[in-house]
């Protein structure tokens, strides 16, 4: 039978493969636990750290053994990231806070995409770039930029718009996470309303945390609760922004992306299987720090594969889209706390 020797070509096809990527990872991966490091000594945030080291780094992507690790990182270990980031959701996070504040996240997500690419179109961004800092904003910073960018049909500008997203949704989650707590507690917000709006507004997980925890435990276990909520809205929407490109892309466009990516299946598998209780507490939590992991070695792959010098193109038109979409999401939940008479 011709099996046995189809079988170790196909070994060494796959060693081969592992030989080529692994400069790159390993690279990727010395540039997350530097970012880390430099997160936990100085509290700057991880992300924003990887993107600047990597960005530092961009002579690598060119024509070295470390390449083709490093493209390998920013796609496929992109997806594994966003993948098993679904051991994190369940069903019973989403009916422990009231259907209330359920559709007014539910809300701020669609209202923030539909202004974005509103505005866009009046300040001559394209729909694609519209899309891409729209979804960071409205649901979870980097990881969700990162997903939407793999299922958006790729052109000279995807690279450049990913990187500008993630910096621009990093900067402004750490804006926010200084001004966020004075805001709120300007308003009068009790400790659980505080933490339900930075948890609604700010874009990054890691400072939801950090912005609700400064205000009291009981404002960050609720800002942490509710930022996971917008984070289990990432499946859906990629879902459907893939849906709606794959209708618009012609038939014998090879870029035209699948119906459901097989990364968001496996997002919506885990959180069916944590919803049931089926992924022991120890490997939820495994796989969560697994994510956080592989999302940061992979956004520091995006930045090393990048040249700085195309991120100063994008123009002042990028900036106000991205900072327009934080404003409003801000304004648009402050204005649903008080709807649902959370606040004072």
């Amino acid at each position: 039978m011709n099996l046995p020797p189809l079988t170790l070509a196909s070994g060494q096809q796959v060693a081969g493969r592992a030989k080529a990527y692994f400069p790159g990872v390993m690279v990727a991966v010395l540039v997350a636990l530097a970012a880390q490091f430099v997160a936990e000594h100085y509290g700057a945030p991880a992300m924003l750290m990887a993107l600047l080291f990597g960005i530092a780094l961009n002579f690598l992507s060119e024509e070295t053994s470390a390449a083709a690790g490093i493209g390998f990182t920013a796609r496929s270990v992109l997806r594994f990231g966003v993948a098993i980031l679904g051991a994190r959701i369940s069903a019973e996070m989403l009916t422990s806070l009231g259907w209330g504040m359920i559709g007014l996240l539910v809300l701020g997500v669609v209202a923030t995409i539909l202004f974005g690419v509103g505005l866009a179109r009046v300040i001559g961004q394209g729909p694609r770039f519209a899309i891409l800092t729209a979804g960071s904003v409205a649901i979870c910073g980097a990881s969700a930029a990162m997903a939407i960018a793999a299922v958006l049909p790729s052109d000279q500008k995807s690279e450049r718009n990913l990187l500008f997203t993630v910096l621009g949704v990093t900067v402004l989650s750490t804006v926010a996470m200084i001004l966020y707590p004075i805001l709120t507690t300007a308003l009068g917000f009790d400790e659980v309303t505080a933490g339900a709006f930075i948890g609604a507004t700010v874009h990054d997980v890691a400072q939801v945390v950090g912005a609700g925890f400064s205000i009291s435990e009981t404002a960050g276990e609720t800002s942490t609760l509710v930022k996971l909520i917008r984070v289990s809205f990432l499946a859906p929407v990629v879902i459907v922004i893939a849906m709606v490109w794959r209708q618009a892309a012609p038939e014998a466009d090879e870029a035209r992306p699948p119906l459901i990516p097989g990364f968001v299946a496996g997002f919506l598998g885990l959180a069916t299987l944590n919803s049931f209780g089926l992924i022991p507490e120890v490997a939820s939590a495994f796989l969560a720090n697994l994510s956080s992991w592989a999302l940061l070695a992979a956004i520091a792959a995006v930045g090393m594969k990048t040249d700085l010098r195309n991120i100063v193109q994008v123009g002042g038109g990028a900036i106000t889209l991205i900072v327009a979409e934080t404003l409003f999401l801000a304004g648009l939940v402050l204005a649903g706390i008080s709807f649902l008479e959370l606040g004072p």
